[in-house]
């Protein structure tokens, strides 16, 4: 297998992005899917927002950059049109801001402006928490659950908004946006796509399926470091109607005029709320400008080889795939699982191989293509298979559950 690796390798026309990411020695990174790793033009970045443009610019920099090119106050609006064609959407319906969780209250308040006289949130058991948590924190909502083959049928004039992520963040198992989005608005609700394990890793079109409202990371496929700005979408054709329950002073009109009463600003910027996060918004910058660089097209195609030579050379192990089979059908992961997943994620990080564990059982691996290579897949297969054949796994240290799993 490690043959074949290195001739795919030789073959990987953008092989050469590896170079851009500051990546451990001896380590093979299978976590890209919950943190990206740093990409090099992101510290250089920082180093001249902190020394530059904070250091020299101070608060002049909210208007006008030290040497020029631009302004801290537009970085919503600007890093979120950077991502906009890596989703489907048009420049000015995706901003940058606060994180998944605060945008979902944004948007699920927003959904309900435009669906007055419904209350029904409907998605699925097992969604990511703070997407039900979030619905569930909605004063006079009511929150229903359907499972995936009950979904459409779960669907009537009683919903307001339909709450699904893309990609299942455990199972990595992917819904039909389309169809789900046609059938919602059948009966008159909105759709709101959570694209955390998505965006910068499948194809997405939300214009495409005539999405209404979405929200997306950007610290996992973006590479936006720890903790980095989501972004958040609404539809050009919603931009006139829908308000928001977080009314904070960047979301007016004109914040600057210091009214006392509210007035929302036109379009997407309207979500904003607070003071933006200018060193987590310049790291995100730099991380959505390296994956715009490589392109959607060459960046699905080699996360699905990567994950169909991973399923080859695990064939024959002790491990239940949990992943549809199809690769057009999942994320960029393969989770598996396991009664002792927990162990096997600590015996293979010993190893260093840094993949994941999700509660109860599963052993979950991300593909991030841009730094991945083929040897690197071939290694940890080969790392995975030692582990179980030898019982490593079986060490008590390994068993020991940390805070983060």
């Amino acid at each position: 297998m490690m043959q074949r690796a290195r001739d795919l390798d030789a073959a990987d026309a953008i092989a050469h992005f590896r170079d851009r990411f500051d990546l451990p020695e001896g380590v093979i990174y299978l976590d890209g899917n919950s943190l990206g790793p740093l990409p090099k033009a992101s510290r250089e970045r920082l180093h001249r927002v902190i020394d530059a443009e904070w250091g020299e610019g101070l608060i002049r920099s909210w208007n006008e950059l030290p040497g020029g090119g631009g302004d801290w106050i537009a970085m919503p609006q600007r890093v979120g049109a950077r991502i906009a064609p890596l989703v489907g959407a048009q420049a000015h319906e995706v901003i940058a801001c606060d994180s998944v969780s605060v945008n979902l209250a944004k948007l699920i308040g927003a959904a309900l402006s435009l669906n007055p006289g419904r209350n029904v949130v409907l998605s699925e058991p097992g969604n990511f928490p703070t997407d039900l948590y979030m619905i569930q924190g909605q004063p006079q909502v009511e929150q229903r659950l359907a499972g995936r083959d009950e979904m459409i049928e779960a669907l009537d004039e009683s919903v307001a908004l339909l709450l699904l992520t893309h990609v299942h963040y455990k199972t990595g198992e992917m819904f039909d946006m389309e169809r789900l989005t046609k059938a919602a608005h059948d009966v008159g609700a909105i759709v709101l796509w959570d694209l955390s394990h998505s965006g910068g890793a499948v194809p997405v079109d939300l214009n495409g399926a005539n999405a209404d409202l979405a929200v997306g990371c950007g610290y996992k496929y973006l590479n936006g470091g720890p903790g980095a700005p989501a972004y958040a979408f609404v539809a050009e054709r919603h931009h006139g109607d829908f308000s928001q329950p977080l009314t904070g002073w960047f979301g007016h009109a004109q914040p600057f005029a210091f009214s006392d009463e509210y007035e929302p600003a036109e379009g997407v910027k309207r979500l904003l709320a607070g003071t933006p996060p200018v060193l987590a918004m310049a790291a995100l910058e730099s991380g959505v400008e390296l994956i715009a660089e490589i392109g959607m097209e060459a960046l699905v195609a080699k996360s699905r080889a990567l994950s169909e030579f991973f399923r080859e050379c695990v064939a024959g192990l002790d491990l239940d795939l949990v992943s549809p089979r199809e690769p057009a059908q999942r994320g960029s992961q393969l989770s598996f699982r396991h009664e002792n997943a927990y162990a096997l994620s600590q015996a293979l990080i010993a190893r260093g191989v840094i993949g994941d564990f999700r509660d109860p059982d599963i052993l979950r691996l991300g593909f991030a293509p841009a730094y991945l290579r083929f040897a690197d897949i071939a290694e940890a297969a080969r790392h995975l298979a030692e582990v179980l054949e030898t019982g490593e796994w079986e060490r008590d240290e390994y068993s020991t559950r940390a805070a983060v799993t």
